[in-house]
């Protein structure tokens, strides 16, 4: 029996080649930082998307914005924010997804709500607001 469990999870990572849902990915959300000032408001809103439950990092911030976006679409992170002084300023997180691409600029609790539902609930997000449902199959 014990040997099944990691025949299991070979199985899964094959089949999905690594890329899991959003509610089994090993990192749910990554924040991308524009610029150093803009981290400190990143590892806040880290640190209340871990107390939601949520999985959660926060890039260095070293390299371009365009490289930061493919390196976590190779991660294959599912949803991934872009944080700049805007966003900073307006309480808001640039939101995009690795699988519908940029969803557009939703508040923080509005989007931690949803990532969390979707998370709870085990289905995919197919646009913000709507959630694939579940089939009994």
């Amino acid at each position: 029996i014990f040997g099944s469990i990691e025949r299991f999870f070979g199985i899964l990572v094959e089949n999905t080649a690594g890329d899991f849902p959003f509610w089994l990915a090993p990192t749910q959300l990554k924040l991308l930082p524009v610029t150093d000032a803009v981290i400190p408001f990143c590892k806040e809103v880290s640190k209340k998307a871990a107390k939601m439950g949520i999985r959660v990092e926060v890039d260095r911030g070293n390299e371009r914005l365009a490289k930061q976006i493919r390196n976590a679409e190779k991660s294959r992170v599912p949803i991934m924010a872009v944080v700049g002084m805007k966003e900073m300023e307006n309480s808001t997180l640039a939101v995009r997804s690795r699988k519908l691409g940029d969803l557009g600029s939703f508040s923080i609790d509005a989007l931690l709500d949803e990532l969390v539902r979707c998370s709870d609930e085990a289905v995919e997000m197919t646009t913000v607001g709507e959630v694939e449902e579940k089939s009994d199959d």
